[in-house]
Parts: structure tokens; C-alpha cells; sequence
């Protein structure tokens, strides 16, 4: 493709394409079973195309896995997003090794690759050399989204915003195909021409092209699309405003959902710094991650008490299961349990924030060994979010910072004479996660 018009090689691999001056790249949808060709990590699927030229060759190199790609893992890292070299100093010392050590386990079964899900700096484009060491680091080839902080701040209009990220990572939309997983990435990040303003807005000419790619898909295929800001969240419902933000959720959902609905499709975003999993249909999940930065490399956590971290994808044919990887922390770690008198409105209240919890999980309680049932799902703020983020002095180095509610706390009221509690969370994969705190004085 020259992300305009898509055409397919014939069985020798032969292919003519016409193009035309506005194509900056001619690029391929790289087919399963072949080794993501990379620089350091970073996916290199594309040529620029000489236009000085009438007729240019581009000629792409496909290697044979050495293992089936049926079985295969992703990592998606929402918002590295560092502003200064102190932040890149810890995305190379927390992130980057904690994420190694986890494709290393993985890469021996199957192969294993990763998403850059925008945000890859905080508008420092001198740091996008700090992002790609990392991604070197990680031992996964990486394939890049653009973020609203990785655009031209500087361009007259949203054609021109993503010259950058272009000269660094290639064309801002495109697919590629892993096992029976298609995978497509797309620029939902609209730039209304003045710095820092933007929508969440897919241009037509990549819904054109993204309806041409589809249509070499058949039909009940798992797609893997990833995007930065989200299509849509639960936060104005959170937050009982009257419409989602115009800047956090893309306008024209819609349109894209509808092209969309022949397939089984996980959606993948950033740019919140909250973690959610939203049900859009039946075929639809979106997927909003915590980040990597957490609440802009400020401490442990993001807006909504989510550690940092990032997303890890297996894949077995057509089927996913997932969960939240916390930087520094084994996979068990998937909640975070407070005590009685932590919430000043719920005084004989126990809190639990289980961060990548979606509605069929299951959270139970068991209060001194005796099985009590479920926990009470609740909208609030997360108590150490609300101690660490709350106010203009809080945190020191990014005051505007403030805690958000989330809606995946979930509460009881254990007995007064109850000595220990135990909370298990189950996921919709069958994974039981069990933390226990003490009541006793």
C-alpha cells in the first residue's frame, strides 16, 4: 500500500501500484508466518518513495519464522511519554529491563512482539533516541503509534502534524498480520492547527484505506487495532457529564465500529493514564491501559491508583487473554487491598482497587476463613491516588495533577471482631488472584 490504495502480490511476490505525489511511503502489511524486519526494535516495514522519479522499485524481504505463529504474545506500552532526561533515565532503568525479563520468558514458546501506543515522548523530540533505546532494550521488535505529544506542535494544519514521527517510524497508519491476528494501527489524533489542541477524529482517507484493507480479511477475523486516544470510556458516565470529551474519545467512533462489525476486534489505546476495559458490542472490547510513565514519572501509580506498567497479550489462533503487568511486580499482582477507615465516607469500609477488572471478573471476600461473597463494585477515587495527587502542591513536580474516579473499587464492611480478610479475584480467563490483610492491631 502507499496508504492510499492497497493491491497483493502475485505467487512470485510481483506487484505494481499506482501512486501519486501525496504518498510518502509504499509499505506492507508484512503476512504471518514471517519475521517483523526491524532496526533496533523498531519495525522498518516501508520505503519512501522517490517522486523525483516516474517509476520506483521497492522490493521487501520477507524471512520465515523459525516457529509457528499461531501461539504468539504482544506487550503494549501506553505513554513512555518523557519530558525530560530524568524520565527517560527512569523508563531505562524501571520499564525497559522489567519488560525484557518478561519477553525473555515468553520468546523461547512463541514469538513475541510490542506496541508503542503514542505518547512516546511529552513533546522533547530529542528524547524519541531514549524511547528507541528502550524499545531495543526490551529484545521486541516494536511497531509505533503516533500520540498527541509526538506531533508537530508547529504545523499549519493536522496534514503536516506528524512529519516527525514520520522521519522516525514510518507511515502513521498500517497493518501487519501475526498467526490468524490482523493487526492495524491508525492516527486518531486530529490536530486543530494551534499547539496542544487537538480531537479525537479518524480523516477519511484512512477509514477509505482501512475499508480497502479490510477487505482482504475474511470476515470473523480477530483484529487488533491500535489507536492512542480512545474510542470511547466510561469516564463521562464517571463523571455524569453530559458528552464524552472531545480530546479523550475519537467523534467518529461510530463510522470506524462500522466498518469494523464483520470482525472480532480488541481495541487498543493509551493516552488516559487509566486502566479500563470497556465493552463496546459484542464483538468490540476496548482495551484503555494504564501507563508506563503512571502519572507522568511522578510515582508509582496512575490517576487511578493502576500501577504503572503495561498490557501483555497471548495469543492461541484467533482467541486472546490478557492482563496488567506493574512494573517491578509478578503477574499475581492485580490489586491493591486498603484497610477499614482508609475512606473518610465509608469509615468501617475495606477497599480493593482491582485495576484491570471488567464485568466478568468475580471479587469475593472471606473474612476470618469463612467465604462471605461478592464484593460491592463502587465509583470513587483511589485512596493512595487521592494522598499522593490530591491538591496544587501534590505531586511537587506536576502539581496539575489530581486523582480521577474510577469504577473499579470494590468495598465491604467486615465484622468488628473479624481479625483477617482475604480478597480473590478471578479473571474472565480463570486466573484467581488472592491478596490478605490483617485487622488485628
Amino acid at each position: 500500500t502507499d496508504g492510499f490504495t492497497c493491491t497483493t502480490t502475485d505467487d512470485e511476490g510481483n506487484y505494481a501500484l499506482t501512486s501519486t505525489k501525496k504518498a510518502q511511503f509504499v509499505y506492507l502489511s508484512t503476512p504471518a508466518g514471517y519475521e517483523f524486519a526491524h532496526e533496533g526494535g523498531i519495525a522498518r516495514f516501508y520505503q519512501s518513495i522517490e517522486h523525483e522519479k516516474e517509476e520506483f522499485q521497492a522490493d521487501f524481504k520477507l524471512t520465515a519464522l523459525s516457529m509457528n505463529d499461531e501461539r504468539h504474545a504482544f506487550i503494549l506500552w501506553a505513554d513512555t511519554q518523557m519530558i525530560s532526561k530524568a524520565d527517560s533515565e527512569e523508563l531505562l532503568k524501571t520499564a525497559a529491563p522489567d519488560t525484557r525479563k518478561l519477553v525473555d520468558s515468553l520468546k523461547e514458546k512463541m514469538p513475541v512482539h510490542g506496541i508503542g501506543c503514542g505518547d512516546l515522548v511529552w513533546d522533547k523530540f530529542e528524547l524519541f533516541d531514549d524511547y528507541k533505546e528502550a524499545v531495543g532494550m526490551t529484545g521486541a521488535p516494536f511497531f509505533q503509534v503516533i500520540g498527541n505529544h509526538d506531533m508537530d506542535l508547529d504545523a499549519r494544519t493536522d496534514e503536516h502534524s506528524a512529519a516527525t514521527f514520520k522521519q522516525l517510524f514510518g507511515p502513521n497508519y498500517y497493518s501487519f498480520n501475526r498467526g490468524k491476528i490482523h493487526y492495524v494501527v491508525l492516527d486518531d489524533v486530529f490536530f486543530i492547527g494551534t499547539a496542544k489542541k487537538y480531537i479525537g477524529y479518524i480523516t477519511e482517507n484512512q477509514l477509505s484505506w482501512l475499508e480497502q484493507d479490510l477487505s482482504h480479511v475474511t470476515p470473523g477475523t480477530t483484529i487488533v487495532l491500535s489507536v492512542h486516544i480512545p474510542t470511547i470510556t466510561g469516564a463521562a458516565e464517571r463523571n455524569e457529564a453530559k458528552e464524552a470529551s472531545l480530546g479523550g474519545t475519537v467523534a467518529n467512533r461510530d463510522q470506524l465500529y462500522a466498518l469494523l462489525a464483520p470482525f472480532k476486534v480488541h481495541i487498543m489505546s493509551g493516552h488516559t493514564h487509566f486502566n479500563e476495559t470497556y465493552i463496546i458490542s459484542e464483538n468490540i472490547i476496548e482495551h484503555v491501559h494504564g501507563t508506563v510513565c503512571g502519572a507522568w514519572w511522578t510515582g508509582p501509580i496512575c490517576y487511578d491508583g493502576t500501577p504503572n506498567g503495561y498490557g501483555v497479550y497471548e495469543v492461541n489462533g484467533g482467541d486472546i487473554s490478557w492482563y496488567y503487568k506493574a512494573t517491578g511486580h509478578d503477574k499475581a499482582h492485580q490489586m491493591r487491598i486498603y484497610p477499614v477507615g482508609t475512606m473518610a465516607e465509608k469509615p468501617d469500609a475495606l477497599l480493593v482497587n482491582v485495576w484491570n477488572w471488567d464485568p466478568q471478573w468475580t471479587v469475593e471476600w472471606i473474612e476470618d476463613d469463612v467465604e462471605k461473597g461478592a464484593m460491592e463494585r463502587i465509583t470513587t477515587y483511589d485512596p493512595l491516588s487521592w494522598d499522593m495527587h490530591l491538591g496544587a502542591d501534590k505531586p511537587e513536580r506536576h502539581g496539575w495533577i489530581e486523582p480521577q474516579l474510577t469504577d473499579h473499587i470494590f468495598t465491604v464492611n467486615p465484622s468488628k471482631t473479624a481479625k483477617n480478610i482475604s480478597v480473590r479475584a478471578t479473571d474472565r480467563f480463570g486466573n484467581v488472584y488472592t491478596e490478605r490483610i490483617s485487622l488485628e492491631a
